[in-house]
């Protein structure tokens, strides 16, 4: 739990005479909690769990301290900037005030003797910035938190979705093994029933298929491992092969020339998963769904080599008005029946692996349909290993959205 009173209190290091009482004395008497320490180093470690305003006399202030306490200022989250308040000695320029000016960073001089009002004022601004700073930490935790609800969100969504196709592809092949049973119980012959309980084995075949593929989603590592993308979208075609039957949708897969990346498997099935149901969804019946991976460099960076997967269908396309928020959550081109998360999430993945997604459509008949194309790096980027880890994203990848011609 967050204690505001620690966050916002003033720490005082003054130990001639009793300058340090008399600055607590004045701080208490308007309302400012402050603490008084003996070193500047102590207040240092104390400012680790907490503070507002280190108000620092400068004969406190010795030069390990200044590189101790730049160390620790060096560890501060990009939010903070803890605010300094060094008391100087009137009349003299000495060598560790100019030390601690430059790296101390946000760091004000009043030269003493300091007058109350100027003291309570200077304090009053400097704690009035770091409540604006605790605001924005606290907007970035309430962001991410909310970021992570939207992506737990999609994963159960996209495991109902999952679950149901799945539920199809066992049905049809058990519904086929009952028929055959039924007839093997029915038949005279037994080279005839020896037939047909070959039959039936090829069916429970292939749910066992569909088992292992299935499990695949739920057993990968928790840590990038070599990746081949041509298994990827073979394991997930494998869950919507009824569907593609009975849709009458042809399909095309082109994998040569495909090396393998170092990635997260569980996540680029993922990826893989929502492209292609959402190209099964535009497609409806009878159409083409083209899928191809091959080694590629990267658009805006020809030095960086990685695979290129390209999904494309023959569907009705995207209108332009949705195009440009496309990767945003909660932009859906399916109305009541879509989320507004898969493509959103997908972009997260690929941007955490540092790559770029581009999306190319025409809504115009005859010829609309959609356009993925998903760039991933051979091997991880600076920065992408550890947002692999933590969740969070790598700056320098890029999410482009292109009108079709």
């Amino acid at each position: 739990m967050i204690n505001r009173e620690i966050e916002l209190r003033t720490l005082v290091v003054a130990p001639t005479g009793r300058d340090g009482e008399l600055i607590c004395e004045l701080l208490a008497s308007h309302g400012i909690h402050c603490e008084l320490f003996p070193t500047a180093d102590a207040a240092r470690i104390e400012a680790s769990a907490g503070a507002g305003v280190v108000i620092m006399a400068e004969e406190a202030l010795h030069l390990p301290d200044i590189d101790r306490w730049v160390a620790q200022i060096g560890e501060q989250p990009s939010w903070s900037e803890l605010f300094f308040l060094l008391l100087t000695i009137p009349g003299e320029r000495s060598q560790r005030r100019m030390l601690a000016q430059r790296p101390l960073g946000n760091l004000v001089l009043l030269e003493r003797p300091v007058r109350s009002e100027t003291m309570i004022s200077t304090v009053r601004t400097a704690l009035g910035s770091r409540i604006r700073q605790y605001e924005m930490r606290d907007q970035l935790v309430a962001a991410r938190l909310a970021e992570a609800a939207l992506r737990k969100s999609e994963k159960l969504a996209v495991a109902g979705r999952l679950a149901l196709s799945i539920s199809h592809e066992i049905n049809n092949p058990l519904a086929a093994v009952t028929n055959l049973l039924y007839l093997i119980h029915l038949s005279s012959s037994l080279e005839e029933a020896k037939g047909l309980a070959k039959t039936a084995d090829q069916e429970l075949a292939r749910v066992a298929e569909i088992v292992s593929q299935t499990l695949r989603f739920y057993r990968d590592p928790s840590k990038p491992t070599v990746v081949h993308i041509g298994e990827i979208v073979d394991s997930a075609l494998a869950l919507y092969r009824a569907r593609l039957a009975n849709a009458e949708i042809e399909i095309e897969c082109d994998f040569r020339d495909c090396s393998p990346i170092l990635a997260m498997a569980g996540e680029l099935r993922q990826l893989t998963l929502n492209l292609i149901g959402n190209a099964l969804d535009a497609i409806g019946r009878g159409g083409r769904l083209k899928i191809r991976a091959a080694n590629a460099r990267q658009h805006s960076n020809g030095s960086l080599a990685g695979v290129r997967l390209t999904i494309g269908d023959t569907g009705s396309g995207i209108h332009p008005e949705v195009r440009n928020l496309l990767f945003e959550p909660f932009v859906s081109t399916k109305g009541d029946t879509g989320t507004g998360l898969g493509l959103w999430l997908s972009s997260q993945i690929v941007r955490k692996h540092g790559g770029t997604i581009q999306v190319k459509s025409r809504a115009r008949s005859p010829y609309s349909g959609t356009v993925f194309s998903v760039f991933l790096p051979l091997e991880l980027q600076s920065g992408a290993h550890g947002a692999l880890h933590d969740g969070s994203i790598p700056g320098h990848a890029h999410l482009v959205s292109e009108p079709g011609s």
